[in-house]
């Protein structure tokens, strides 16, 4: 059995010219989330169907899975135009380093919907 990761975000996993970047990237992503939902081992964000929403989500993906080897991702596209949603899930205890990493970059009147 493998070791699991500790609840900490590695930004040395990231090369030192993409970090800002990186973190440019998580502000401008979160701060489009419309709405959240709650998941039993994490949250799932709701962003627009937009092509450039769609790939920041996927910059976003592939940086963090780096620095935070322990989340695991998702993204889910609704048919007829409708939204994305971005999961980030995880084991158990996972869901407060989540809103810990991102939390400060939604829009203060998003709310979390409980499923």
């Amino acid at each position: 059995m493998t070791q699991e990761s500790p609840f900490a975000c590695d930004m040395t996993a990231i090369a030192p010219e993409q970090r800002g970047a990186h973190v440019a990237t998580i502000k401008k992503l979160f701060h489009l989330v419309r709405s959240i939902r709650e998941l039993p081992n994490g949250y799932a964000f709701e962003l627009l169907n937009e092509s450039d929403v769609l790939l920041t989500a996927a910059e976003f993906i592939v940086n963090e899975r780096l620095c935070c080897p322990f989340f695991d991702f998702a993204l889910e596209v609704e048919r007829e135009s409708g939204p994305v949603w971005l999961s980030l899930t995880g084991r158990e205890g996972v869901k407060p380093f989540i809103m810990a990493e991102v939390g400060d970059h939604l829009d203060g009147n998003v709310q979390i919907a409980k499923r």
